[in-house]
């Protein structure tokens, strides 16, 4: 993990550590890594998405960790022992920079663990299509909708998971999310 950061730049290292702060402290469902991996390729840096999600969930076991243990600045960098040495300078400014500036705003309750290993749902979209044609049968003319769910796994990973359903599926699927909206209305 140690040579992967040393191959992002200090700007993206503190923007990926702030993010991992703010999940931990509940103000964003999670890291989008697809879009800032997209951006550290854009800068010229090779770099995978996988190998960026590596990352995001060392840190976000290191903060996590640190928060739990009440670690200061200096307790969680002297922590760190040996892979400081590892770890390019920056990163370790960025880490110390990052802890210094809000890693007390960490609140790692009992509910927020428990929660936390479930995921959040942060979007949904949908759109209607109807399929034309396909290889093997010439007029299809059936209509479908394409769901696509953007959830925060619970690494704080923003991932989407599409699918597709037939009319009637959908109709199943919004009659029960009217139910689920009137039982929340009774909460």
């Amino acid at each position: 993990v140690a040579d992967k950061i040393r191959l992002i730049p200090q700007d993206f290292f503190a923007e990926l550590c702030e993010q991992i702060i703010q999940h931990l402290n509940h103000k964003i469902p999670g890291v989008n890594t697809a879009e800032l991996c997209q951006r550290i390729q854009t800068s010229g840096v090779e770099i995978t998405i996988g190998d960026l999600a590596k990352i995001a969930n060392v840190l976000s076991f290191l903060f996590s960790t640190a928060a739990r243990h009440n670690l200061s600045t200096e307790e969680l960098v002297s922590t760190l022992g040996n892979a400081v040495s590892t770890l390019p300078k920056h990163a370790v400014q960025v880490i110390r920079h990052v802890w210094n500036e809000q890693g007390k705003s960490i609140t790692v309750s009992e509910d927020a663990r428990s929660m936390a290993t479930v995921g959040q749902f942060v979007d949904i979209k949908w759109k209607l299509g109807v399929a034309m044609s396909s290889d093997t049968c010439r007029s299809l003319k059936y209509p479908y909708v394409t769901v696509t769910l953007t959830v925060a796994d619970p690494s704080g990973q923003i991932t989407d998971k599409s699918f597709e359903m037939t009319i009637p599926q959908f109709k199943n699927f919004f009659r029960q999310f009217k139910e689920m909206a009137s039982v929340l209305e009774t909460v």
